[in-house]
């Protein structure tokens, strides 16, 4: 077993040798990431489950970042004792919680410790990954290898987008997501415990500009002291030109995290889309930022600069962070019209992100190139922090977006079920409302209902219900006639012509003789004149608003507190949420402007001519030095 655990090439390894490492490299940041963002795909429906706030869903990433950044910080060890072992243990042990801790957590609280963990591997593979990315590349290849490594985090959220998104139809229980994440990890793990090796320090101590140091580095590798060579590594990179591009960074990625966290919660709340939609909308994401950056690491690398691109990259990223602000408020915009807007920005931040990975590890190695992990966990414990504090923050910037997904799934659920009775509801007063769903059943809370509900007062209610029970006949009479007869009787009792009608009327209505419909006209007497007048109307006003009130009756207690609870809520949030958004990204359109002024403190030239002329010089110097050595360069082997 200790052929596994002892990695080390003790010489520069082959062109073939060093390729597979860094394709098993990318593999494990693919998958890594796959299994750190497989629960935004279905964060609604782990927040139904679990019976969660979005507050709390926000709180656990907060927590995975700030267990991240911890794992970030302790990698810089890695510079002692090495990378590969960190990343395969860190792999089986990702592996194996994404397959049977996640998805068997019994309560939210062993999900948040369990997703604790993943993001705390995550933070040691994403210094201990670029390290290994970095000690097999040279710098005039760098930019091509950091593309191809920046892979990880897409291919990872591209894989995510598309199994979710044709999957969650046949598959609607979140925790299926996970296991398939888990197996894929695991089998990943297999691989690497096999296959994945690294540099000694003696060789990943120095500086490489392209492959033909390799022989010089073999030689100088005999004379360095790996002990040595990281002795105040941490002072070297705590300097302004790794702390600030690395926090400029930060901030420019704070559009990236919230879309790979919570882009399926915007969509759903904003716009409506179900989760399977919205996954595949990132697709187009995903996969135009995989295509941009490999081709700007290949362009950077030809023309040999890097700066240049990182200004382009992040202008065009910013403008299309500040169409997409635009268009939160405009609910009429399309999915394409989304989709495209997304092809730019990833296209924008590809170019400036690769660019700047190539660059920030050049910088890294102007310091000291035995710190290289040092100095990328400065960046990623600067990274995780200011996401911790960029959640923090958004749930103080978007408050309406906890109640829309708190409450609103359930909200239009129920608005569906009880659609004809809510319509009823939203004409009573809120104090009205609240009173029935708390006390149906009393009798003067339902006089009020009616109230509202016919337009009368509640004297008016109260006295056409007593004169509907002590008076029946009576007023069965008088919703009998005519309203012209009624008008008449009211102001003249006794005109001949108005009572010779209605007691026609009432003999040919009631099928009664002409004495018995007298009595019955006489009976009416004792109803004030303007009773007479309004009580037919009054009367078919409260036997309609009888009929509503039984079907507001129909609404299940539980479902009407919840309904009376949440409903203003829920109705303020779908207003305000649009422009909260917007307000959000207006914020992470500022942080990728932020990050603008930090590119010039960073190593590389800004002109290819200069460009080229280093690389001659640097050609020129090896060659010298070179010829220097009295021994020929031994063949590239490796001893594992």
């Amino acid at each position: 077993m200790k052929i596994l655990w002892h990695r080390q090439y003790n010489h520069y390894p082959s062109d073939r040798a060093r390729m597979t490492n860094l394709v098993i490299v990318v593999m494990v940041t693919v998958v890594i990431y796959y299994e750190l963002y497989i629960q935004g795909a279905v964060a609604t429906k782990i927040v139904a489950d679990f019976g969660m706030s979005l507050e709390f869903f926000i709180l656990i990433s907060v927590l995975g970042n700030a267990v991240g950044a911890l794992g970030s910080v302790a990698t810089g060890l890695a510079d002692r004792w090495g990378r590969s072992n960190l990343v395969v243990a860190g792999q089986l042990v990702s592996g194996l919680v994404v397959l049977f801790g996640l998805p068997n957590s019994p309560n939210r609280y062993v999900f948040a410790a369990n997703f604790a963990v993943v993001s705390l591997i995550e933070g040691t593979v994403l210094v201990a990954t670029p390290a290994l990315i970095r000690d097999f590349s040279p710098q005039f290849g760098r930019a091509s290898a950091m593309g191809f490594w920046t892979l990880g985090p897409v291919i990872g959220s591209l894989v995510v987008t598309e199994v979710s998104s044709h999957t969650l139809d046949s598959h609607p229980d979140w925790r299926f997501q996970f296991q398939v994440c888990g197996i894929v990890g695991l089998t990943v793990f297999v691989i690497a415990f096999f296959t994945l090796r690294e540099l000694s320090p003696r060789l990943r101590s120095q500086m490489m500009v392209s492959l033909r140091d390799r022989a010089l580095i073999e030689a100088r590798a005999q004379g360095i002291d790996p002990r040595r060579a990281v002795v105040g590594a941490w002072r070297q990179m705590l300097r302004l030109d790794i702390i600030g591009p690395a926090f400029a960074m930060s901030t420019f990625l704070l559009f990236y995290y919230i879309a790979v966290g919570f882009f399926v919660i915007y969509y759903a709340t904003i716009f409506g889309y179900s989760e399977a939609r919205a996954n595949s909308l990132a697709n187009w994401y995903w996969i135009s930022n995989a295509i941009a950056l490999v081709v700007t690491g290949i362009a950077s690398d030809r023309i040999k600069v890097r700066k240049p691109f990182m200004v382009i990259g992040t202008l065009i990223s910013a403008a299309s962070v500040a169409v997409f602000a635009q268009l939160t408020t405009h609910p009429e915009t399309t999915y394409h019209t989304f989709a495209w807007l997304l092809v730019v920005n990833s296209v924008g931040g590809a170019i400036a992100y690769c660019a700047w990975m190539a660059a920030f590890t050049e910088t890294i190695e102007r310091h000291n190139p035995a710190a290289t992990a040092t100095g990328l966990a400065v960046c990623g414990g600067i990274l995780r922090a200011v996401v911790c504090l960029s959640l923090v923050g958004m749930i103080f910037a978007v408050p309406s977006a906890s109640a829309l997904v708190d409450y609103g799934a359930k909200m239009q659920a129920l608005t569906q079920q009880y659609a004809v009775p809510l319509t009823i509801s939203a004409r009573l007063s809120p104090t009205t409302r609240s009173a029935f769903t708390e006390n149906p059943d009393d009798q003067q809370v339902r006089i009020r209902v009616l109230s509202d509900l016919t337009g009368l007062s509640v004297f008016q209610v109260s006295h056409v219900m007593d004169l509907s029970m002590n008076y029946t006949d009576v007023v069965a009479t008088v919703q009998t006639l005519d309203e012209k007869t009624l008008a008449t009787l009211a102001t003249n009792p006794k005109n001949s012509p108005a009572i010779g009608k209605a007691v026609s009327e009432l003999r040919q209505i009631f099928q009664i003789d002409t004495k018995t419909a007298t009595s019955r006209l006489k009976a009416i007497q004792v109803l004030p004149a303007r009773d007479l007048i309004s009580i037919p109307d009054d009367e078919a006003k409260l036997q309609v608003a009888t009929q509503q009130l039984r079907m507001l009756s129909s609404i299940a207690y539980a479902d009407a507190v919840f309904l009376t609870a949440h409903g203003p809520q829920v109705q303020k949030a779908q207003q305000n949420s649009p422009r909260e958004w917007q307000r959000w990204w207006w914020i992470t359109f500022l942080g990728q402007i932020l990050f603008l002024p930090f590119i010039f403190p960073m190593t590389g030239r800004w002109s290819t001519r200069r460009a080229r002329a280093d690389a001659v010089a640097h050609a020129e110097a090896v060659d010298r030095e070179l010829a220097a050595l009295d021994p020929s360069p031994e063949e590239d082997h490796a001893t594992i």
